[in-house]
C-alpha cells in the first residue's frame, strides 16, 4: 500500500466525515439540510468505500457507524427498550439482487415483503391495554426524544385501540401531505417567515415544537411500518403484523405486497416508482423486507442496521430543455423571486414548464442566459428546479436581475446578509395583504376580527391597498364581506376606531420595520417620545439607544425615507392616530440589570414577564451571558437554565421575581 495513497485517503475521510455529520445535525436536529438526499447518499457511499479500502481509517465516530441525529435539548429523553434501527441503502436491482444473495447464504428461502418508504420523521408509538401512553422520535436509534403530548394533538394518530393487546409498540413515519404542506409555507410567507424546504423538514419540525397545539394544527399524518414489541398476541409474519395493525385501526403502509423472489420485488419497486408522482405524501424509496420473523432472528442485525431489510433508492431524473424566460414576481414579503420558463419536460409523472431560480445569486453562479440549454429535475419528486446549464448560445448575454420593483416601480434592495433582492416600499401592492394582517396583529395594533380571512377578502375586493385604508373602511363595503352581518362589521369597525389611541409603540411595531421587534418598538418610542421626532432622528442618535445597534438603526432610517412612508405617515395622521408617547415612566427596581426569561411561567406570559422588566427599568434579553443579572425560570426551562448554571447566574422563580419587584428600597446606611 502506498503511503501516499493512504495520506489521500484520510484527508478526502475527515472531508468527507465533516460534510455529513454538519449535514445530518442540520437534517436530524434543526430539519434544515443543505444537502439533497441523493448528495448525501452519493458522499455516505463515497466515505463507505473509502473506509473498506483503507479499514484503519474506520471510527466509532464515523457517521457510517452511527443511526440518525441526537436527541434534541428541548424534549425529554426516552430510551428505546427496542432499538430503532437504520436501513442499508440500495441504488441498483444488482444491489438488490446480492441483498437476496446474503439472505439465502444465512439459511433463509424467504418470501419479501414490498413497502412504500416514506419520507418523514421515525416515531415510536406504546399502546397499553389500547391506550396511548407514549410516543417517542428515533434521535441516534437508542435514545429519542418524548413527544407524547404532540402526537396526542395529532388527529389520525389513534389515542385508543380497540381489542388490543396487553401492550404494543409501533413504528411508523409521521408526514406532512402535500396539501397541508403547501398551506403551511403560506402561512408562513404571510407571516415573513422563512417556508419549510420540504413537506419532510416541516413534519419534524412540527412534530418537535415545545407547544402542541402548534403541533395539532399543522395537518400531520402517519404510517405505521414495523411492531416493535408485542405482549397479549402472536405474530408470526410482517404482512400478518400489517394486516393485524390495520384491524386495530392503526394506519399502516399505504402499499404492502407480499412476493416470493426477489425479481417479483424489483419488478414491484418499478410499479411504485412508475406511480409515485401520483401520492399526496413525499417517498423517498420503497422497502424489501424479509417476511418471516423467524428468519430476521436467524439473520440478526450489523451495529447499524438489520441484515433482513434493504432500501432502495430511486435515482433523481434529470432532463434538458431549453430556457425561453426569466419571470420575476414580488412574493408577500417583499422578495424578489425569478422563475425560470423553458421548453415543457415530463419529469416524475407530471409535465413541468416553470422552475425556481432562487435569488440573484443563483442566477450568477450558472451564468444563465436566455436560449440556454438547461438541465432540470424535481427535488424530492416534487418541486421543479435548475441544477445545471449544458449550453449556451453563442454571444448570449447573462441575464440580470431588475433594480426596480416589478410591482410598484420602487428601487429595489440587498439587505445586509440576504442574498435575495427586496422592495421595502410599505405600500407596494404585491406586499399588501402581509401587511395589513401584520399591522392589525395582538402585538402591533390589535385589531380584533381583523384575522388573516378577513384581510384577505379585504385585500382580494379591493377595499384595502395599504394600513391607512383600514380607517376609511364603511359599514356597507365589511357588509359585502363572506359571514359579515351588521354586527359582525359593526364590531370590526370599532376596534379599528379604538385602534387609533394606541401608544406610538404598537404603531412603531405595526409598519413592520426590518429589524425592528415589538421590544426594540418600546425603546425607540419612549426614547424619541413622538413619531416626528424619530423620522428625524441620525443613525447615530437612533444608535445612542441601549441595545441598538448600526443594523437596526439603519433599519429605521431608511423606512422613514421612503416615499411611500412618508405618503402612509400623513394619510395615518389624517386618519388620527396617535403619535406620541404616552407610556408610564419607568421604575428603576431593575436599572441597569439585564433578566432573561425562560420556560413556562404559572401566572404571567413570557411577554408580560419581559413587560415587567422593562417597565422597572431592566433589560429584557433571549440569551444568557456573564453579563446576565437574573433568570427568571418556569417549568420546561431549557439550555437557557442549564447556561445560567454553568455561569453561576442567580436563578428566580416567578414568585421571586414578582418579589423582587415589590420589595422596598433597602434604607441607606
Amino acid at each position: 500500500m502506498d503511503f501516499l495513497e493512504l495520506e489521500q485517503a484520510k484527508q478526502r475521510v475527515e472531508e468527507l466525515r465533516t460534510i455529513i455529520e454538519k449535514n445530518n445535525r442540520l437534517y436530524y436536529d434543526q430539519d434544515a439540510p443543505e444537502l439533497e438526499d441523493f448528495e448525501y447518499d452519493a458522499l455516505t457511499r463515497e466515505l463507505k468505500a473509502l473506509e473498506e479500502q483503507f479499514p484503519q481509517l474506520v471510527t466509532a465516530s464515523s457517521p457510517t457507524q452511527k443511526v440518525g441525529g441526537t436527541a434534541s435539548s428541548k424534549l425529554p429523553k426516552v430510551t428505546h427498550t427496542v432499538k430503532m434501527e437504520s436501513l442499508l441503502d440500495a441504488f441498483s436491482y444488482d444491489e438488490l439482487r446480492d441483498f437476496d444473495r446474503r439472505v439465502r447464504e444465512a439459511g433463509a428461502e424467504p418470501e419479501y415483503v414490498v413497502e412504500i418508504k416514506i419520507d418523514g420523521l421515525s416515531c415510536s408509538l406504546e399502546y397499553e391495554n389500547g391506550e396511548l401512553v407514549r410516543a417517542s422520535t428515533r434521535g441516534d436509534g437508542v435514545v429519542g426524544e418524548d413527544v407524547t403530548a404532540n402526537v396526542r394533538a395529532i388527529r389520525s394518530i389513534p389515542q385508543k385501540l380497540k381489542n388490543a393487546p396487553e401492550f404494543l409498540e409501533v413504528r411508523g413515519e409521521v408526514y406532512m401531505p402535500h396539501g397541508a404542506f403547501q398551506k403551511l409555507c403560506a402561512e408562513q410567507e404571510l407571516q415573513g417567515a422563512a417556508p419549510f424546504k420540504n413537506p419532510r423538514n416541516a413534519a419534524a419540525g412540527s412534530l418537535r415544537q415545545k407547544d402542541a397545539k402548534i403541533t395539532g394544527s399543522r395537518g400531520l399524518s402517519i404510517f405505521i411500518f414495523n411492531v416493535q414489541q408485542i405482549r397479549g398476541k402472536t405474530l408470526t409474519k410482517h404482512s400478518e403484523s400489517l394486516d393485524y395493525l390495520k384491524s386495530l385501526g392503526l394506519p399502516v403502509s399505504p402499499r404492502y405486497h407480499v412476493v416470493h423472489d426477489i425479481e417479483q420485488a424489483i419488478a414491484e419497486i418499478e410499479q411504485i416508482g412508475q406511480n409515485r408522482a401520483k401520492l399526496d405524501f413525499d417517498m423517498d424509496g420503497a422497502v424489501i423486507k424479509v417476511n418471516s420473523f423467524a428468519q430476521r432472528d436467524l439473520m440478526g442485525s450489523t451495529n447499524k442496521f438489520p441484515r433482513w431489510a434493504i432500501a432502495f433508492k430511486y435515482p433523481p431524473e434529470v432532463k434538458e430543455t431549453t430556457l425561453r424566460s426569466i419571470e420575476v414576481a414580488v412574493g408577500r414579503t417583499g422578495v424578489l423571486t425569478p422563475t425560470a420558463c423553458f421548453d415543457p419536460v415530463f419529469l416524475a409523472g407530471t409535465t413541468v414548464a416553470r422552475a425556481t431560480l432562487h435569488n440573484e445569486d443563483f442566477i450568477r453562479q450558472f451564468g444563465l442566459c436566455i436560449g440556454d440549454t438547461i438541465q432540470v429535475r424535481k427535488a424530492g419528486d416534487i418541486i421543479p428546479e435548475v441544477i445545471g446549464v449544458t449550453r449556451h448560445e453563442e454571444g448570449a448575454q447573462p441575464y440580470e436581475m431588475p433594480t426596480v420593483c416589478p410591482s410598484c416601480g420602487a428601487p429595489v434592495v440587498h439587505l445586509e446578509d440576504e442574498a435575495a433582492l427586496r422592495c421595502v416600499n410599505p405600500e407596494c401592492p404585491a406586499q399588501a395583504l402581509r401587511n395589513i394582517i401584520h399591522f392589525a396583529s395582538r402585538d402591533a395594533m390589535d385589531i380584533d376580527g381583523l384575522g388573516t380571512a378577513v384581510a384577505t377578502q379585504l385585500v382580494d375586493k379591493g377595499l384595502v391597498h395599504s394600513a391607512a385604508d383600514l380607517y376609511t373602511l364603511t359599514l356597507e363595503q365589511l357588509l359585502t364581506l363572506e359571514k359579515f352581518k351588521e354586527k359582525s362589521a359593526t364590531n370590526l369597525l370599532q376596534a379599528i376606531a379604538h385602534s387609533r389611541e394606541n401608544n406610538l409603540d404598537k404603531l412603531l411595531f405595526g409598519f413592520g420595520i426590518r429589524n425592528i421587534g415589538d421590544k426594540a418598538a418600546a425603546l425607540l418610542a419612549e426614547h424619541f417620545g413622538s413619531l416626528e421626532a424619530i423620522r428625524e432622528a441620525t443613525e447615530e442618535q437612533i444608535s445612542e439607544i441601549d441595545g441598538f445597534g448600526g443594523v437596526m438603526a439603519q433599519s429605521v432610517t431608511e423606512f422613514f425615507a421612503k416615499d411611500g412612508t412618508t405618503d402612509l405617515v400623513h394619510r395615518l395622521a389624517d386618519a388620527g392616530l396617535n403619535m406620541q408617547w404616552k407610556g408610564e415612566p419607568k421604575g428603576d427596581k431593575l436599572a441597569g440589570k439585564t433578566l432573561v426569561v425562560t420556560g413556562t411561567l404559572e401566572t404571567l406570559s413570557r411577554n408580560e414577564a419581559e413587560a415587567l422588566i422593562v417597565k422597572n427599568g431592566g433589560k429584557a434579553s433571549g440569551s444568557v451571558s456573564k453579563k446576565t443579572a437574573y433568570v427568571v425560570a418556569g417549568t420546561a426551562a431549557g439550555s437557557k437554565l442549564t447556561k445560567a448554571q454553568a455561569l453561576g447566574v442567580p436563578v428566580l422563580t416567578e414568585a421571586e421575581f414578582l418579589a423582587l419587584l415589590n420589595e422596598e428600597p433597602k434604607p441607606e446606611a
